[in-house]
């Protein structure tokens, strides 16, 4: 490699932004599909080791999306991934995301799917967090509005905020459903 090719590579002018360098203000579902792939793109882009996804029941999620589904893929094969999931019903999100639901199968040792106690009930918030800056958080679910960003303090506040409900919250949406 010459002198020039070196500069010629490492020139910022040439490359493409990094997802959500800019935030984005969310209005409406095709706002809120676009930050979902955002946010994900963004935490998968900085390398996160893990990624908090939480909503009463991920229904609005753009989860079937085989684009989505497959950089998920490409993150969880990096080693110590973690996927975790935090909402109230689970079934709906098998229902709206069948593609989503058989996907995980083969990812259920990366992914943690937990519903919160029945005392930390109230309405979940719909978030998107990673280990570092990234945040998408909706004020407000119909229509979708709300914000997506890197921010670090915004994204401290967020995961200090739902960590206990996390953290009492019972593991939830098994494998195969227990039954007679």
């Amino acid at each position: 490699m010459t002198p020039e090719d070196r500069g010629r590579a490492t020139r910022s002018d040439d490359a493409e932004p990094a997802p959500l360098a800019t935030p984005l203000a969310i209005e409406g579902r095709a706002g809120f599909v676009a930050a979902v792939h955002a946010a994900i793109a963004a935490a998968i882009a900085r390398d996160a080791r893990k990624m908090l996804w939480v909503d009463q029941d991920f229904e609005a999620w753009p989860l079937d999306d085989p684009t989505l589904v497959d950089a998920l893929t490409a993150w969880l094969r990096r080693p110590q991934r973690r996927l975790q999931l935090l909402a109230d019903d689970f079934d709906v999100l098998a229902r709206a995301h069948p593609r989503f639901a058989i996907w995980r199968v083969d990812w259920m040792h990366a992914i943690d799917a937990r519903r919160p106690d029945e005392t930390m009930r109230a309405a979940l918030p719909t978030l998107i967090l990673d280990d570092g800056p990234v945040l998408l958080r909706l004020v407000q679910r119909e229509p979708a509005r709300g914000r997506a960003g890197r921010d670090a303090l915004e994204a401290w506040r967020a995961r200090d905020e739902i960590a206990p409900v996390w953290q009492h919250a019972a593991a939830a949406w098994p494998l195969r459903p227990l039954g007679l």
